[in-house]
């Protein structure tokens, strides 16, 4: 039978272990090595930019650069843009995270539909892996930001030509690919969690059932 967090009697408030409140925070400090590469690389765009030729490269296919933009702040800075959007969107999964009830947390099910609706759901196993997801997230977006400077090199080059060194795409599929570690471990970590949360029970029964014998 589970117990909610004691009530403090002077404020009618529920007070929480201090190593409760260490878990719900987040781990924005993580976030700091992406803000200093779109950063960096915006002011490595704005110091470009008066050298640029007309018109900068829009899309690189298999054979190079097979599409031109005209040279605008919009074109211009795509990689820039692309980043920030990415920050964006990454750092609101990881706030979403600190709204999301882990599953040791949820309240004991009445029923077996509402327990497997509750065990298929994909949250967090506890406060611990949700903050460890969440350091993977900024984590997997500073690297993705590592992934854009080559292609910022190629968008800022200065130069009008469709050949793209040999090394720009692999090293840049190498860094995306790279990018997606930190988010399995910490999955691959929760499903541990979940496994062990899941057999414990059992394994207390047996044990019982042993000693019992």
């Amino acid at each position: 039978m589970r117990r909610g967090p004691k009530a403090d009697g002077r404020s009618g408030e529920r007070s929480r272990p201090a190593g409760a409140e260490a878990e719900r925070r987040l781990p924005w400090g993580w976030l700091a090595p992406s803000v200093l590469l779109l950063c960096g690389m915006a002011v490595w765009g704005v110091l470009r930019y008066q050298d640029l030729p007309d018109r900068v490269p829009q899309h690189i296919g298999p054979g190079g650069v097979d599409a031109w933009a005209d040279k605008t702040v919009l074109s211009a800075f795509i990689p820039v843009w692309v980043y920030a959007g990415l920050t964006l969107a990454l750092a609101g999964c990881v706030a979403l995270t600190a709204r999301t009830t882990p599953r040791d947390e949820l309240p004991e099910s009445a029923d077996r539909w509402s327990a497997a609706m509750a065990a298929m759901s994909n949250r967090p196993a506890s406060r611990a892996s949700a903050r460890r997801l969440a350091k993977a997230l900024l984590q997997t977006n500073a690297v993705l930001g590592v992934a854009l400077l080559p292609l910022a090199w190629l968008q800022w080059r200065g130069v009008e030509a469709t050949d793209v060194p040999g090394w720009v795409l692999p090293v840049t599929l190498g860094l995306i690919l790279l990018s997606t570690a930190p988010v399995a471990v910490a999955r691959w970590h929760d499903h541990g969690e979940r496994k062990r949360s899941a057999a414990g029970p059992e394994q207390r029964t047996g044990a019982r059932r042993t000693a019992g014998g």
